[in-house]
């Protein structure tokens, strides 16, 4: 019995000393492991289950948007946002409007989850180094830390799931009338690398990275900046309690992506074509009959630059600019805001803007 009683204050005792290591840890601002690996799980999930949501409510616009951006300027089929739209419901259906979508959601999920996850991370590391800059000790993120962390967690997002963003542009240009190259996402990649090597997938690469560190890294900084001013300045009544209401956050998520997509649009299109470079029959598949094929041969971003303004004029680097700007507005402003009622169901204690 004596032996028994020992162990149990033992137990009993290395259970307090547990407890009492935890209380420290988190009195000096440092999670215990579980509860770490718990919290950067959630975040992910949040993020991923943002990026899901937004991407699926305009599906139907991204689709007409890569499809303005690619086609034949020889024979103009999509011309314009409420015609495109109509057309492709016609020819296609229903399903036609959300064709890729599977694919884009497969992409996006994982790099939403990436791109808030690196953001949160960046934004501790760039805000420590700055305060180690002498007086700057009791610093706080400004405009310009947030757009270097938001390009950060741009950069590690688009590069960890290129390949996915790369098969998705080619699989929504198809059509009912054009040639079924792609049978599907496994069957698009194994295409590609059996026919044009590994390479082929990071096609457009480049001008996605330049692109992606203004576009993400503004869509962060106005968001929380005009959240940040908003928190201080109190106009019109817009802050309840002490936290800004669902509209207005949306609101705010609005102006962040109207900006960052505007800056960053022509090498989205850039982009596009270039990853439609080596696929064999590529413009019969963006006109959807075979006639009035465009060269589709690029020696790299400038080349596609040149050629694109040379061939199609200056505009052509903003085809398909209105569908977008009215896909992204509501998509990043529900991102945001998704992003944050998530966290908050499953109640990890940190958001984008603490």
């Amino acid at each position: 019995m004596a032996s028994e009683d020992v162990k149990t204050s033992e137990a009993a005792v290395s259970r307090i000393v547990n407890l009492a290591e935890e209380a420290k840890l988190a009195r000096e601002g440092v999670k215990a492991p579980s509860h770490a690996l718990l919290s950067v799980c959630k975040s992910l999930v949040a993020g991923g289950v943002a990026g899901g949501v937004s991407r699926t409510a305009v599906a139907p616009l991204e689709r007409l948007k890569i499809l303005l951006q690619v086609q034949n300027p020889h024979t103009i089929k999509y011309n314009g946002t409420i015609q495109g739209l109509k057309y492709i419901w016609k020819s296609e259906g229903f399903r036609g409007l959300f064709k890729g979508n599977g694919t884009n959601c497969a992409r996006i999920v994982p790099n939403s989850a990436v791109k808030f996850y690196s953001y949160e991370q960046a934004s501790k590391g760039i805000l420590w180094l700055y305060r180690q800059q002498p007086g700057n000790e009791n610093a706080e993120l400004t405009p310009l830390l947030r757009l270097g962390a938001g390009a950060c967690a741009g950069i590690i997002a688009m590069s960890a799931t290129y390949p996915m963003d790369m098969v998705r542009g080619r699989l929504t240009v198809q059509t009912e009338k054009s040639p079924r190259q792609y049978r599907g996402i496994s069957h698009a990649l194994s295409t590609v690398l059996r026919e044009e090597g590994a390479r082929a997938l990071y096609k457009g690469w480049l001008p996605s990275v330049i692109g992606v560190i203004p576009y993400v890294g503004l869509n962060f900084a106005v968001y929380e900046s005009l959240k940040d001013w908003l928190m201080k300045a109190k106009p019109f009544g817009l802050v309840e309690d002490s936290e800004l209401g669902v509209t207005t956050r949306l609101a705010c998520g609005a102006a962040a992506g109207t900006v960052g997509q505007t800056v960053a649009y022509p090498l989205d299109v850039i982009r596009r074509r270039m990853q439609m470079v080596g696929w064999k029959d590529a413009a019969s598949v963006v006109t959807g009959d075979g006639r009035g094929k465009a060269p589709l041969e690029y020696t790299g971003m400038v080349d596609a630059f040149r050629k694109t303004v040379r061939h199609e004029g200056f505009g052509a680097l903003y085809k398909g600019l209105v569908p977008n700007s009215v896909k992204v507005v509501p998509s990043i402003a529900i991102a945001f805001v998704t992003y944050e009622m998530v966290k908050d169901i499953l109640g990890v204690e940190m958001r984008i803007s603490d």
